[in-house]
């Protein structure tokens, strides 16, 4: 049987051709530091349509403790994080994006405390978030909040995918098929010993964000609807208020009709049209969220394509063919 390394780090790049060779550096330097020579670093290409393809291909043919996973085309971060997670050999793993907003030199202590609390997951807390909008913060923190609030899952405020965590939670992972994937909110289900390590975010080494509001809103979505039923809930809420609505407005009319009184006429109805038919709508637009996550579940594709896999300065895999294509999922 094939001995596991002692680390691995997961790092998914899309568009990251300007970070590559400081993230390299620095990262394999924490690495080296750490562990010594007993890790790897896979980088996840995530269908980069800029030269991230070929810096990787230069690291791999520099750095055997290199592995390069090319995806068929760009499958979005989290998708990109689970490639690589299926792929990482080592008994503890890194999981850090390729800006370099979270310093890889924190990888040493981190390994400390894992060790010495025992824990399965060490996860990055953000205590500050440098170069980031007000705009961004606030959204982050209500919906952290808004989480905590409608979710059964224990998710810890101001974190992100930053965490070093045991071999035995990737296996978990691993056994999760879903498709809209929200990786922090799987391993915060996955339970286990998880501690929290309080760290000071930078800003992007460079280039620019990769999740721009709508992202960052589909993201939420799929955060807040995989892993709870609350908005469910308040579309039976709503129902409940319209119907009461409902009741006091024929009342309403009832006791005009009873008493003589004058009815108002086209304004009140024309209000109850537009409630009516907006929480409808409303009621109608969550139940479809939830329907299109099962649609998509139901086809039963593969979360991605590899395109091609570079190993120890070995770079014949880019000679595509049918038979080598590869999927998983």
């Amino acid at each position: 049987m094939k001995q596991r390394k002692a680390l691995s780090a997961v790092v998914p790049c899309f568009n990251e051709a300007e970070n590559m060779a400081e993230l390299h550096e620095r990262l394999s330097r924490a690495c080296s530091d750490a562990v010594g020579s007993d890790y790897e670093i896979v980088y996840v290409n995530d269908g980069s349509r800029d030269a991230t393809r070929d810096r990787i291909l230069e690291i791999v043919r520099t750095d055997p403790h290199v592995i390069g996973i090319n995806l068929s085309r760009n499958f979005g971060h989290q998708i990109a994080v689970t490639a690589g997670l299926e792929h990482a050999e080592g008994s503890r793993v890194l999981i850090i994006d390729a800006d370099l907003q979270d310093p890889p030199e924190l990888l040493k202590p981190m390994l400390e405390m894992m060790a010495a609390q025992q824990a399965d997951v060490i996860y990055g807390q953000r205590t500050k978030r440098n170069g980031e909008t007000a705009f961004k913060l606030a959204t982050a923190a209500a919906f952290y909040r808004l989480f905590q609030k409608i979710s059964d899952v224990d998710l810890p405020a101001d974190v992100g995918d930053f965490r070093l965590i045991s071999h035995r939670v990737v296996e978990t992972l691993r056994q999760m098929p879903e498709r809209q994937r929200f990786l922090r909110g799987m391993v915060a289900w996955v339970g286990f010993k998880q501690i929290a390590f309080p760290y000071e975010r930078q800003g992007r080494f460079a280039g620019k964000t990769k999740y721009p509001l709508a992202k960052m809103l589909r993201f939420s979505i799929d955060a807040l609807t995989g892993f709870s039923i609350a908005p469910l809930r308040l579309t039976t809420l709503l129902a409940a208020v319209s119907v009461l609505f409902a009741l006091l407005m024929a009342c309403y009319i009832a006791v005009g009709l009873i008493t003589g009184a004058v009815v108002p006429g086209w304004a009140s109805v024309l209000a109850a049209i537009v409630f009516f038919s907006g929480t409808q709508m409303l009621m109608l637009g969550i139940i479809g969220e939830y329907i299109g996550r099962l649609a998509i579940e139901a086809k039963h594709r593969p979360l991605y394509l590899v395109d091609s896999i570079l190993r120890r300065g070995d770079v014949r895999p880019l000679a595509w063919s049918p038979e080598g294509a590869s999927a998983s999922g």
